[in-house]
C-alpha cells in the first residue's frame, strides 16, 4: 500500500495549509494520481470533513455515518467525535447507516488522506439533492461548525466530472464548472451544472465546501491537475473527467 502511494504521489517540498480541497473518486488506477498530487500539495489535518455525493439514492439527503470509524487496509480511520458532533448540529445532519453501507466516493479518499495524515479522523457525510439556498446554507453553517473547533479542520469534496462524453465534449464542459471553482464562486458553479446539465456527480458537495472555505477566509483556488480516463484506458470516445483542486 504505502509503495503504491508513494509510486502516485509527486513529492513537493512545502505542502501549504488549505480550506478545502476536491478530490476525485474513481478507481485508484483512473483517477488516483490526481487525488494523490492533490494532497500531496496541501497540510491535512487531522481533522477532515469529507463531503460526497449519494451514488445509490440510500438513506437521507443529510447523512452522517454512525460513530465509529471506517476500516481500511492497515487499520481503522476513527470518526473525530467532537467534529461530528459540532457539524451534525450545525448543519441538521442525521445518522444514517443506510447512505453509507454502500457508498464508495469517502472511503477511496481515505487511504491517501491517511497516508499524509497517520492521525486521521474524519467526518464522512453524503450528500443527496439540495437546492442552491440549502447548499449555501449548509456551507456556512458547515465553516461556523469548524471554526468553533480548537483545532485545524480541511473539507474535502468527493466529486468526478462529466461522465460518459467524448473527451473533447466532456473537457469543455469540465472547463464551464471548474471556472466557477476557480473563482471561488460557489452560486456560479451550481446554476452552471443545472443549467448546462454537466454530469459533475458531486458538483453539491463541491458547492458546500466552496462556501465554507470562503466564510473561513480562502481567498484562492489552484487547479492542481485535470484528466480524464481515457488517459489510461486509451479510450476517449466515452470518458469521465477527473480534477484535482486546492482552495486555500
Amino acid at each position: 500500500m504505502r509503495a503504491a502511494l508513494e509510486a502516485m504521489a509527486p513529492v513537493f517540498e512545502r505542502p501549504a495549509p488549505a480550506q478545502a480541497v476536491l478530490s476525485p473518486h474513481a478507481g485508484w488506477v483512473y483517477s488516483g494520481a490526481i487525488a494523490a498530487e492533490t494532497f500531496a500539495q496541501v497540510v491535512v489535518p487531522q481533522c477532515v470533513v469529507v463531503l460526497c455525493p449519494n451514488h445509490t439514492g440510500l438513506g437521507g439527503a443529510r447523512s452522517l455515518a454512525p460513530r465509529g470509524g471506517f476500516a481500511i487496509p492497515g487499520g481503522v480511520v476513527p470518526i473525530h467525535a467532537a467534529a461530528a458532533d459540532a457539524v451534525q448540529a450545525r448543519c441538521g445532519l442525521v445518522v444514517d447507516a443506510r447512505a453509507h453501507a454502500r457508498e464508495h466516493a469517502i472511503e477511496v479518499q481515505l487511504p491517501l488522506l491517511r497516508y499524509f495524515q497517520p492521525g486521521l479522523q474524519i467526518v464522512p457525510v453524503v450528500l443527496g439533492r439540495m437546492s442552491l439556498s440549502e447548499c449555501m446554507q449548509f456551507g456556512d453553517a458547515l465553516a461556523q461548525a469548524l471554526d468553533a473547533l480548537a483545532e485545524p479542520s480541511l473539507v474535502v469534496a468527493s466529486t468526478d466530472m462529466s461522465h460518459f462524453l467524448p473527451a473533447d465534449v466532456a473537457r469543455a464542459l469540465d472547463q464551464h464548472a471548474l471556472d466557477r471553482v476557480l473563482a471561488l464562486d460557489a452560486e456560479g458553479l451550481y446554476r452552471e451544472v443545472v443549467e448546462r446539465e454537466i454530469s459533475m456527480c458531486g458538483f453539491i458537495p463541491s458547492a458546500i465546501a466552496l462556501r465554507a472555505a470562503v466564510a473561513r477566509g480562502a481567498r484562492a483556488a489552484r487547479l492542481v491537475r485535470y484528466a480524464n480516463s481515457g488517459d489510461v484506458s486509451g479510450d476517449y470516445s466515452s470518458v469521465v473527467g477527473y480534477a484535482g483542486v486546492v482552495v486555500s
